[in-house]
């Protein structure tokens, strides 16, 4: 984690939760967990381009918990684009690998805004695969 920047934070707290969440076993508490993560206003364009908003991601999630055992996310190249009193913008990258070996390679822009508590909440999530 980092000292400086708690959007830095999140980006690697949220991928170990995610991480967890498809590789480990799967309960109602975890995923609730993980969803709390996210704002209600929450939208996403998927690598495929899909779009997917707080509902769409809840299924998903909820489909794919506990069916990827071994898998291995690193999240690296954490980029602050804009920061704000409101929220913040951050790029990275993304690796998935199963097995040991690379899955999934994906760059990603992420928008935070902030609760009422001050934490950040993920308000919109693009991500673009990249060749390995």
């Amino acid at each position: 984690m980092t000292d400086q920047n708690p959007y830095f934070d999140e980006v690697i707290a949220a991928h170990i939760a995610i991480r967890q969440w498809f590789a480990g076993p799967a309960d109602a508490t975890a995923l609730a967990a993980l969803m709390a993560r996210f704002s209600p206003r929450f939208t996403m364009v998927a690598p495929s381009g899909a779009p997917l908003d707080l509902d769409a991601l809840r299924r998903l999630f909820a489909a794919a918990g506990g069916g990827k055992p071994g898998l291995e996310i690193v999240v690296d190249q954490l980029a602050l684009l804009d920061w704000h009193a409101g929220g913040a913008t951050v790029a990275y990258r993304e690796a998935q690998y199963q097995g040991g070996w690379l899955s999934s390679l994906r760059l990603a822009t992420a928008v935070f805004e902030r609760d009422e508590a001050g934490a950040p909440r993920w308000r919109h999530l693009q991500e673009t695969l990249c060749p390995g």
